[in-house]
This record gives C-alpha cells, structure tokens and sequence, in this order.
C-alpha cells in the first residue's frame, strides 16, 4: 500500500499541514504503507522555489522521512515528485480525454463564471454553454472535461458512506486553465493513478472534491479508485481555517521562536484531539 504527503509551495508549513504529516505517517505505520513525497507546485503564478525548500527542511526537522522520493531527491533538480516536472505526464493524460471526445475549450470570462449557477455550497457549476460550442482545447482557453449526470459512491474510511454529483457540484470540470497551468484536481488526479497511490489522507475541506476526482481517474483509465480518509482541520477559530499567512502558526516562525520539534508536533496533536472530541460530541 501506498499513501502520499503532498504539500503546495505557495507558503510555508503550518500546524494544520503537520496534523496530516501526523495522519499520513501514523497510517503508513500502522498499515505497513509507503509514503511518496509530492510538491504540488502546479499553479505556476503562486508557487516559489523558497516555499518549496522551506518545505523540505521543515520535513527534515520534524523527521517525517519519505519512503518514495525523499527529500534529497527534490534537492538534486528535477524530480518525478514535482508536478512542475511532470508537464509531459500530464499532457499525454489529456490526450485520452481528447481521443474520447471528452474535452474541450472554454472562453467564459471571470466576469462570466462570477454570474453563473452556484451549487448549494457556493462553487461555479460550469453549464454546458461551452460543451455545446465544442471548440478545440488550445492554448489560450480553459480546458474542461465533460461532467454528465450520475452518482459517485464512496466509503471515507472516517466519515463513512459519501454520496456526490459531480455534475450539479461543479459541472464540466476545468483541468487547464488560459495561462497554462494544469489544476489541482486534474494534477492530483493523475499523479494518485500513475504514482499507484492507494491510501489519500487529507482535510475535510477537500471532501466534496472526491467524488469529482473519482469520476476523473474512470475516465482516464483508472479501474480502482484509492481509499480516501478526510480528516478535520487545526482552526484559527470556530469557522475559519489556518492558512499560510497565519505566521504565528507557520513551522518556519516557530523554529525561529525557540520551538522544539516536540512542541511543534504536541500542538498539531493537540489539534487531532480537539477533532476527535468533536466527533464524539456531534456522533458519527
């Protein structure tokens, strides 16, 4: 078995991306797995090289040691872990969606997308304004893939039975946007299928984006989807999350400040803790 820790370069480690470095090793663990180590930096406008450095000492400095693709190997240049690395993967994986006449190009506007139909949770649902006008998937527009109707099933090894609808989530899903840049959810995508990732341990905010995920990984070719757990998130209050700019939160500032590594992994715990009694008081 094989799981994954796959931060993005575009800040610096907080306490939240340690609680999953926690929940990502403690299953390798405890299940005999693997962890690869993947730098998400496909969005090429926000992601910098001293984020992505920063994130391999801290790792080193926490001694969460990567079993595929250590740290070392991201410092030696170019490596199979960096999506930026893996622009040609990703192109050959679109080809299958073209060759299955799936794909398509997108000209909305922001201005366009900022008018269109939300779902329940506040995302653009992409309608099937552009799948109508079939334009070809060229630089300089989106690429999106076709989203038909239909239920996605799956069992999140924490939260239990799951039931999503791509299609009335978000619509026809957007994989490469005008500049360039592949997605999150197309990259992630196919790395979890061609880097064999079976086990995906990540927050709860990115539950709803599973079933869409799913969907994607069937139609390039993917038989088995993996098992995904989702677990809840280390807050700066009672309804907003940490993010990189919470600096009193970064690993980097609290290394700076005189915190040990034990400090710095107890208050991450101490996040797992506040989520499980949360679970028992809300029930399963």
């Amino acid at each position: 078995m094989r799981t994954r820790f796959a931060p993005a370069p575009t800040g610096y480690l907080h306490l939240g991306h340690v609680l999953n470095a926690e929940y990502v090793w403690g299953a390798a663990r405890l299940l005999g797995a693997g962890v690869l180590l993947r730098i998400e930096d496909h969005d090429r406008e926000r992601s910098r090289a001293e984020f992505e450095t920063a994130i391999l000492d801290d790792l080193d400095w926490l001694g969460f040691a990567p079993d595929i693709l250590p740290t070392s190997a991201f410092r030696a240049g170019r490596c199979d872990g960096r999506q930026s690395d893996r622009g040609a993967v990703y192109a050959t994986a679109a080809a299958r969606l073209q060759a299955q006449g799936l794909l398509f190009g997108c000209g909305c506007t922001r201005t366009e997308l900022a008018t269109a139909p939300r779902s329940s949770s506040g995302e653009v649902i992409h309608t099937g304004h552009c799948r109508e006008l079939r334009r070809d998937a060229v630089p300089g527009l989106g690429w999106r893939v076709q989203m038909d109707e239909g239920v996605e099933r799956f069992d999140d090894l924490r939260l239990g039975p799951q039931r999503q609808e791509p299609s009335t989530q978000c619509g026809d899903l957007l994989i490469r946007d005008r500049l360039g840049n592949w997605t999150y959810h197309f990259a992630v995508t196919v790395d979890d299928w061609l880097q064999e990732i079976d086990l995906v341990i990540r927050g709860i905010d990115l539950l709803e984006s599973t079933g869409r995920q799913i969907r994607l990984a069937r139609l390039l070719g993917r038989q088995t989807p993996p098992w995904f757990l989702h677990h809840g998130l280390v807050m700066k209050s009672d309804t907003q999350k940490l993010s990189k700019s919470d600096r009193d939160t970064g690993v980097r500032d609290l290394r700076a400040s005189g915190w040990t590594r034990a400090q710095v992994l107890n208050a991450a715990r101490a996040g797992a803790v506040r989520d499980l009694n949360r679970d028992a008081a809300t029930g399963p």
